[in-house]
């Protein structure tokens, strides 16, 4: 394993550097790297990375969550909550619909089995857009009518919601005994539990750090691993209380800013570090998940329906942004932002295959649903970062200076700083 990691870390590496000569994400070589260098291609990492690819992710995940919490300041907030909200929701609902219409014909699936489909496919992945709007607002593009803001807060809701609704038709379609109004009432209450458990998180650790004053690098391992903990409690605590962990994570980042900036921009500039070696283990294993041969049975219908599926997905997002201060163009970019498939369909393409196979039932329609789950992955996520970052840099403006920019002279005197302490 540790010789399959160093190859990664060099290879990564060396993409990342291609691919942004070539004016491209780096992103989009580390997925490509991946699938090339996955068991369904020349096979060159080592099982057990394989094995602990689930937690490598999560674990990748989080360091780009906190990254996100401490860019969120609570004026941006308030200025998009309403557009962030809409958008958790109504263009993964659309976007669901089309697929559970569209599945039957397509692909002769039923109209559950369709539905099903659309659940997975209908997240947004918080993997390719997370990254690449942090980077946006380093630059403070966007950053007057809080763009980059807007599509981070109501991606990470998006993911809540499409999880639970997945949940709940998968249960049906397996014969569980499913309360739907629980489950329906625990997409408010598993947000507003993450948020409030993240913030009082951010709270106790400011009042530590205050107290105890530990060492920058310190204060990041104790945040980071508070954060793992917190996301595996929740499958613990599903049935009893909701609980969203990503959004807690998010929300310990956005605390620490709004007690202690200098802290913040602190503690963000090391992960910032982290993240260099985050973002190739992130996207390398994401891209090892694609299985080609399944995205070949997938086929023309495959493409056709997630084609027709992202058309009506960006009408809801459309329609979300109606009665803003965005311009089209700005529009065109949230409409863009919102289209990248891995992270969700790379976790759970293949949970409906193994639930019915536990079940007893036909796996069929679970071998059609992963095959289009992974199709997904390749066809937008290599695509949508690019896009995602021309349009960005064509359309988003550079914003006025204001106190966070402070953060710059921070990261330039960061050594010295650890140094003195």
């Amino acid at each position: 394993m540790a010789s399959t990691l160093a190859e990664l870390i060099l290879l990564g590496l060396l993409v990342d550097w291609a691919f942004r000569k070539l004016r491209l994400p780096g992103l989009v070589g580390m997925l490509l790297l991946g699938v090339l260098a996955g068991p369904f291609v020349f096979d060159i990492i080592a099982p057990e990375m394989l094995e602990s690819s689930a937690d490598l992710r999560l674990i990748a995940l989080i360091v780009i969550l906190l990254r996100a919490g401490f860019e969120l300041s609570r004026d941006t907030l308030n200025r998009v909550g309403r557009m962030a909200l809409l958008l958790s929701c109504i263009p993964a609902v659309l976007e669901g619909l089309a697929v559970t219409a569209l599945g039957p014909v397509l692909l002769g699936l039923t109209y559950l089995q369709s539905a099903i489909l659309g659940a997975v496919l209908s997240a947004v992945s918080p993997a390719v857009v997370v990254p690449l709007m942090i980077r946006f607002m380093e630059r403070r593009m966007g950053a007057d009518k809080g763009i980059p803001t807007l599509i981070l807060a109501a991606s990470s809701i998006d993911d809540v919601f499409v999880i639970v609704i997945y949940s709940v038709l998968i249960g049906f379609y397996t014969g569980q005994n499913v309360n739907l109004v629980w489950k329906l009432a625990g997409i408010p209450v598993s947000i507003v539990t993450g948020i409030l458990v993240g913030l009082a998180v951010g709270v106790l650790f400011v009042n530590l750090f205050g107290r105890f004053n530990p060492r920058a690098t310190k204060r990041v391992l104790l945040i980071l691993g508070v954060s793992i903990l917190l996301v595996r409690v929740e499958p613990v605590l599903e049935n009893t209380v909701p609980f969203a962990a990503l959004l807690a994570v998010m929300a310990i980042g956005f605390m620490i800013l709004e007690k202690r900036e200098h802290m913040a921009h602190e503690i963000s500039a090391k992960l910032g570090k982290i993240w260099v070696f985050a973002e190739i283990i992130l996207f390398t294993m994401v891209g090892a998940q694609v299985n080609v041969h399944v995205v070949w049975q997938a086929g023309l219908a495959g493409a056709a329906l997630i084609f027709l599926a992202l058309i009506a997905r960006s009408v809801g997002t459309y329609l979300c942004l109606l009665g803003s201060d965005l311009n089209l163009k700005e529009r065109a970019f949230v409409v863009i932002s919102y289209l990248p498939k891995a992270t969700v369909q790379a976790a759970i393409g293949g949970a409906p295959l193994a639930a019915m196979h536990a079940a007893g039932m036909d796996t069929g329609p679970g071998e059609t649903i992963l095959a289009v789950a992974v199709l997904s992955i390749v066809l937008t996520a290599p695509l949508g970062a690019w896009a995602i970052s021309v349009t960005g840099d064509r359309v988003l403006q550079v914003g006025s200076p204001d106190r966070h920019d402070a953060r710059d002279a921070i990261r330039e005197s960061e050594a010295d700083y650890d140094v003195l302490k």
